[in-house]
């Protein structure tokens, strides 16, 4: 750039463009456009410029000085005072938190626990900031109460249930429509196979009714939930976790309670693009818990779950072994049909004593050994052993043989098995030979390990009441009755690339075992919960034990306290990981427990003065009323229905309810999140149907079809698929007090 041409003025030109009588061409660039926006001002500056150059005006004498007396400050009058105090509170009151169901539009779906769950921890953690719902000043929020109350479902707030005015007088003889409808449901099943099938099943279609928050209006609800109407402003459809396609209903207090792992910054940048199933994200305060490999042995429900042919030593009592033989017999895995049973009379013959193993063993003083076999097609749905390889606890090689079946093999499955005719043709093993080796090696303290063990017993013909099903000890993702692939756990778990000629040239069975005898070893260093989706999360109270309390130094007793309040004796020591718990026996206990850990102790000895942060309480009066709880849920699948509580008692148990939902809601500290959700909608019906399921596959087994005593029709099915999808749809409340 080339040098200005202008000069620095001089003191005389800086003044002289600077007095008092300026002219409006030397106006600034604010007068200017003053002028442009109001071109009356134009003449009254010229008025003012020229009442400032006339020498008569007194005002402004042309030479001399004017001295102006500085006013004293005026005291501010009380009314002044008391107007700056009503702007602090008015402005104090605007930074209170509040909730705003304001862009519902962005909801297409119906709201899951997990998102009331991540409003808790946005307010009081790191969680972030909700999609479905609008906090303001979310920082200010001190303290969350989450209300766990079972019993009160959808019905009671759009009409399908008619709930009664308790001070009304009403016979015990009245039920609840919803049972009415059980009742005809009952009906219909036991109509003819025929008719059914002439009816159709349409899909229900989605409405927007069924997920977008609705106002509580005060006059539209019955009166036991009339109060509800002066707390809360909207009512919050909320789902329960589940598996619709498979008729499970996951835990709505553990859907809570369970918080996923936040990510850092830093791990977020670690994270690459890859092949396959990520390696397990360890929470930072995981810690392992060394196990004794005894605590994996399968239970005998999972094993017949798993569809295993059950040793007759896992059978206590005479009608236990009797209904194992019928149920052998029609399986055809009787010593008849070439099957036989290890050498174990009992399951105490396997007992140790403390003083016979070493401390710290993992073993626990067991012959551990992994085994994986291969099979041949030999016909339509049968298969046969053609290989079968053992390895011990170290690693070593204890058998690895190849089995001539007794029967032509019609397809060699090569892709899966690696075997060939070539590889058999100088075969001479028999099942019977290796079935007198593995006698002779199996005793009462052997454990066998392998993964999806059952088919590898079916092809070996052979019973062992001490099993390790890795396809159970690591259970999928989504829960039974889906599996995760050997394959997918090596590579998730281990880090290992197996089965890689899967396809075609086979698997290799030492490969195959020693994977999972790898996959037991880490589960025993790292503890029962590896490997589950509680490894991957962490409580909601510990989480929160590490957020600091706000404006308040980060010192060790000023982090977030939880508090749980449920149900329990009294003298139950506390295992879970809340510091925290409270004991109750009913609900009146229980909101007497929350104002303690709300408010906290007189003297501070348990609940410090104060109270805890976040507080998870759980109602069960009505719960217990209606038969919801697991311990009380009717699960015959006869045709009558479980009695309902009569509308008179019913109407006066969610009256009693809300009413302890309104005395919790009382004493609760101002800027208190306060949540209340019902966890499920009515599970009975699904659970009825589910154990009619069971029966219906433990008969079918030892039984004819016209001797069962149950039937399972795609009738039964379908109602199990209905009654799973009413059974998560649950109920929510939110507000800010």
């Amino acid at each position: 750039m080339g040098k200005s041409s202008h000069r620095k003025r001089s003191r005389a030109q800086y003044e002289k463009d600077h007095t008092i009588d300026v002219y409006p061409q030397n106006i600034g660039l604010g007068a200017t456009l003053s002028q442009l926006r109001n071109p009356d001002s134009a003449n009254d500056l010229n008025t003012a410029n020229s009442e400032l150059k006339d020498d008569s005006n007194p005002d402004y004498p042309s030479g001399d000085w004017k001295i102006v007396d500085r006013q004293p400050k005026r005291r501010k009058s009380s009314q002044s005072i008391k107007s700056i105090k009503n702007h602090a509170a008015t402005k104090k009151e605007n930074n209170r938190p509040a909730l705003t169901f304001a862009e519902l539009h962005k909801l297409h779906s119906s709201l899951k626990i997990f998102d009331l769950q991540s409003l808790v921890l946005y307010c009081l953690a790191d969680g972030v900031s909700p999609q479905w719902i609008s906090v303001r000043h979310h920082a200010q929020v001190r303290k969350a109460v989450v209300l766990l109350v079972p019993g009160i479902e959808r019905g009671m707030f759009d009409g399908t249930i008619k709930l009664l005015d308790p001070a009304a007088g009403v016979s015990d003889d009245q039920i609840l429509p919803d049972m009415r409808a059980a009742a005809d449901e009952i009906e219909v099943q036991q109509c003819s196979t025929n008719e059914l099938q002439n009816e159709s099943l349409p899909s229900p279609r989605r409405s927007p009714d069924d997920y977008l928050p609705f106002p509580l209006v005060f006059e539209h609800l019955s009166t036991p939930l009339k109060p509800l109407a002066t707390t809360f402003s909207h009512f919050l459809p909320v789902n329960t976790p589940g598996d619709d396609k498979y008729h499970k209903v996951h835990s709505p207090l553990q859907a809570m309670l369970t918080s996923p792992i936040p990510k850092s910054q830093e791990d977020r940048k670690a994270e690459k693009p890859m092949n396959g199933p990520r390696p397990p994200r360890e929470n930072p305060l995981w810690r392992n818990q060394r196990t004794p490999i005894t605590t994996f042995i399968t239970s005998n429900e999972d094993l017949q779950e798993n569809e295993y042919a059950m040793h007759p030593a896992c059978f206590d009592t005479d009608q236990g072994r009797e209904d194992n033989i019928a149920r052998r017999r029609f399986a055809k895995q009787l010593e008849e049909n070439g099957w036989v049973d290890t050498k174990v009379k009992a399951l105490e013959d396997a007992d140790i004593s403390e003083s016979q193993r070493d401390s710290g063993d993992l073993t626990a003083g067991r012959a551990v050994l992994a085994l994986d076999c291969e099979m041949c097609q030999v016909a339509e749905d049968e298969y046969a052993l053609t290989r079968i390889s053992i390895i011990d606890w170290g690693g070593g090689i204890v058998m690895d043989e190849l089995v001539m079946p007794d029967k032509p093999i019609t397809n060699y499955l090569t892709q899966y098995s690696g075997m060939t005719a070539a590889k058999l043709a100088s075969v001479t093993t028999t099942l019977p030979d290796i079935q007198s080796r593995l006698l002779d090696l199996f005793s009462p303290r052997t454990i066998l390990i392998g993964h999806s063990l059952n088919a590898d017993l079916n092809a070996m013909k052979l019973t062992h009441p001490f099993i390790i099903d890795t396809s159970i000890l690591y259970p999928h993702p989504r829960g039974p009755p889906l599996k995760s692939s050997l394959k997918f756990l090596a590579q998730k778990y281990l880090g290992r690339e197996i089965q890689r000629d899967h396809g075609s040239t086979g698997h290799d069975s030492i490969e195959d075992a020693t994977a999972c005898l790898d996959l037991v070893k880490q589960k025993c260093e790292k503890g029962v919960k590896w490997g589950t989706s509680e490894a991957s999360g962490e409580s909601i109270f510990t989480r929160l034990s590490r957020i600091h309390r706000p404006g308040t130094a980060k010192e060790a007793d000023t982090y977030r306290l939880g508090a749980r309040v449920d149900y329990g004796r009294k003298d139950q020591r506390n295992r879970g990981p809340e510091k925290l718990w409270i004991p109750c026996s009913d609900d009146e206990e229980v909101v007497a427990g929350v104002k303690r850990a709300v408010l906290g102790d007189d003297d501070g000895a348990v609940i410090p003065g104060g109270g805890v942060d976040f507080t998870w309480a759980r109602l069960r009066d009505l719960e217990n009323l209606r038969g919801w709880s697991n311990d009380n849920r009717n699960l015959v699948s006869s045709s009558t229905p479980t009695p309902e509580p009569s509308l008179s008692e019913l109407s006066l148990a969610v009256s009693q309810t809300v009413q302890n939902i309104l005395s919790i809601h009382a004493i609760l500290p101002p800027c208190t999140l306060f949540i209340v959700y019902s966890g499920t909608g009515d599970p009975k019906e699904m659970g009825r149907l589910q154990e009619m399921q069971r029966r219906f596959k433990r008969e079918y087994a030892i039984k004819k079809w016209d001797e069962l005593s149950v039937r399972w029709t795609d009738v039964e099915e379908q109602a199990l698929r209905r009654a799973c999808s009413k059974a998560r749809q649950g109920v929510g409340f939110v507000t800010i007090t």
